[in-house]
């Protein structure tokens, strides 16, 4: 395996840096090196006495393996078309079934306007709280009458004809609830589904206290689905601040990542906008939230603020707190562009760290 490899060598009090070798597995000792683009005479002054020896690691920096700092190694990016999200901000009341019909109205009223994609909020068929998850969650798996909330998205997506990531629902699945996130493709059926990993369990003294772990268990399973909008990695809410999980999604290829979301007036003006863009800014690719509007007069109160972030950390589109539903471009092929301008993927040190995605280091 070949490689070049820069070195800096040290002779007479002078140093010169310069591109010295292409080398096999061989010790030092035993491979040619070429002195590049130096000239003869130069050479016979500086070098002729110079000698390498097997331990001189002095004489070679080591080389970074960019490609051994992901395991599995990355995926490579696929190459979807231009398309259009839109983001439902939606009001969110005790009456579930006035909530389905409003998201299925919110949803037309996005396609109408050109969304390809649309993102729902977290939790938007039921109030936010430990009493009604409960009460509003859904057998997802049994379908239909089971889950009104699920059936409503398959059937607006096929008559649609667009991909619908819906936000988060209460889910009860045997004896255990969770806070569950399904995708849903054109055909209408359901590509995927991720329950919330890392469950909301905060104490700020004076400000909020909200642990989802007493009626909620947190998922397992990070997910990646490949949409006809792009390959998505889904978050929801909470997932946003663990960047270990955007990192597996961007290692896995995927050009966007979703979070539904329900930040609330403590934590929202200090960290929404600013995971949003440091997930994004890290990873080099886009990252969508939504969340659902303000309602002062509800148990939680969520900051609202549905944004659009671009692979640089620019923010492309983002609401304010109130209902609303905004429509936004995403051009994949930037994502390209801006990492060749800051090439982070060949600049990671695999000899100094590493990502390990357990999932897929099982899988195979």
């Amino acid at each position: 395996m070949k490689s070049a490899v820069s070195s800096l060598v040290r002779s007479n009090n002078s140093l010169i840096s310069r591109t010295l070798l292409y080398h096999s597995s061989k010790p030092i000792s035993q491979s040619p090196f070429f002195l590049s683009n130096i000239p003869k005479n130069l050479f016979n002054q500086r070098y002729q006495k110079l000698q390498f020896s097997p331990n001189s690691t002095s004489i070679m920096a080591s080389l970074s393996k960019s490609e051994q700092a992901r395991e599995p190694p990355a995926l490579p990016l696929p190459s979807p078309p231009l398309t259009k999200i839109g983001l439902c901000q939606l009001s969110v009341t005790p009456d579930k079934e006035r909530n389905i019909k409003h998201a299925r109205k919110a949803i037309e009223e996005a396609a109408q306007k050109g969304a390809q994609l649309v993102l729902l909020p977290e939790i938007w068929n039921s109030p936010y709280s430990n009493d009604s998850f409960p009460v509003y969650a859904e057998d997802i798996n049994a379908g239909g009458d089971a889950s009104p909330s699920t059936a409503m998205l398959s059937e607006v997506a096929s008559r649609l004809k667009i991909t619908i990531v819906g936000g988060s629902i209460p889910e009860r699945c045997g004896d255990k609830l969770y806070n569950t996130c399904c995708v849903f493709g054109t055909d209408g059926k359901l590509k995927a589904k991720h329950r919330k990993i890392h469950l909301f369990d905060i104490d700020i003294p004076g400000k909020i206290t909200f642990m989802e772990s007493k009626t909620l268990t947190a998922g397992e399973t990070p997910t990646v689905v490949d949409t006809d909008v792009g390959r998505i990695g889904i978050g929801i809410c909470y997932d946003i601040r663990f960047t270990e999980l955007a990192m597996i999604y961007a290692a896995r290829g995927a050009h966007l990542i979703c979070y539904p979301g329900a930040f609330n007036m403590t934590t929202g003006p200090l960290h929404w906008e600013l995971s949003q863009r440091a997930r994004a800014m890290d990873n080099q690719l886009y990252v969508a939230t939504c969340s659902p509007a303000r309602d002062p007069g509800a148990g939680y109160v969520a900051w609202g603020h549905s944004t659009l972030v671009g692979p640089f950390g620019e923010v492309l589109a983002s609401t304010e707190h109130e209902e609303d539903i905004i429509i936004a471009e995403i051009d994949y092929s930037i994502l390209e562009q801006r990492r060749a301008s800051l090439p982070f993927t060949k600049q990671r040190r695999g000899d100094l760290y590493k990502l390990v995605d357990i999932q897929r280091l099982n899988s195979h």
